[in-house]
């Protein structure tokens, strides 16, 4: 059966659910919207309705001043590039290696090919955290802390194992004869790479490069201990700096994390039609 067609009869299936589907579909979708309207809801109030003990679910009066203060404060904008340079790299080479990466586990036989999956399967299932002391002594002793590249290359290595493992089923679904028909007419590995398999596993790259944006985006713990000088902070670190010794500026803090929120948020709608496609083709492939 072929993939559109398992997609199509998955998605009739969906529909055809009861209401009981639709309403639990509703309350989890209000349980999961609320902390975010409540945020942008902070966002816009002013200091004194903030902190009321009184909640307020609107605004009133609309106050922007938090936004000003966070657009103003010192470090936003470079932290802001910091963050933006990083997630990008990340993103990019992600991309590429476990493009890459895949391929060779996927079309290839050669000694070991098992053993390197599993090896990367058991990699994934340890917790990020648990490499952190790893990473900081190896950054060390290589002087690469407070340094960039430290930061990309731990990025990228807590997220190629699941780069390499989403995008297998996509290569596994590509029919070896298609292979063996492009060879038949002269092409060679880069011409088979690129013309075959890049456009037909394009919906998984497209979606572990979003979960990959997210990872380096939101990350705090990791850039906090490899990155020590002030002005390479990513955002997430930079956020930290609403608590001072006079207090937190919650309304500031909040309008920090909506601003830091919106370009995931704006990646996310530019390729979330390609992420549902590779999300549901990766799940009924393999």
């Amino acid at each position: 059966m072929s993939t559109p067609l398992k997609v199509k009869r998955r998605r009739r299936s969906l529909r055809s659910r009861g209401p009981g589907a639709h309403i639990l579909a509703f309350a989890l979708v209000i349980l999961w919207g609320f902390p975010t309207y409540w945020m942008l809801n902070s966002a816009f109030k002013t200091p004194d309705k903030l902190t009321s003990v009184e909640p307020a679910f609107f605004p009133t009066p609309v106050s922007i001043d938090a936004f000003v203060r966070a657009f103003t404060k010192p470090g936003f904008l470079t932290s802001l590039g910091n963050s933006l340079l990083i997630a990008a790299i990340v993103v990019i080479a992600s991309i590429g290696v476990g493009f890459l990466a895949t391929a060779a586990l996927t079309r290839f036989r050669f000694f070991g090919r098992k053993a390197i999956l599993v090896t990367i399967l058991a990699i994934q299932m340890i917790p990020s955290i648990a490499l952190l002391i790893p990473l900081f002594l190896t950054f060390r002793d290589a002087n690469m802390l407070n340094t960039y590249w430290a930061l990309v290359l731990a990025y990228l290595a807590s997220a190629l194992p699941f780069s390499i493992w989403v995008l297998r089923g996509f290569f596994q679904s590509i029919p070896e004869e298609i292979d063996e028909a492009a060879r038949l007419d002269g092409a060679g590995d880069m011409r088979v790479l690129w013309s075959i398999y890049f456009p037909l596993v394009l919906p998984g790259l497209i979606s572990t490069a979003v979960f990959t944006f997210i990872e380096a985006w939101n990350d705090y713990i990791m850039a906090y201990i490899l990155l020590q000088e002030q002005a390479k902070y990513t955002l997430p670190v930079w956020l930290v700096s609403f608590n001072q010794d006079t207090g937190i500026d919650y309304g500031g803090l909040i309008a920090a994390s909506v601003l830091f929120s919106i370009p995931v948020v704006v990646f996310f709608l530019v390729v979330q039609r390609n992420l549902v496609a590779g999300m549901s083709g990766g799940a009924v492939k393999g």
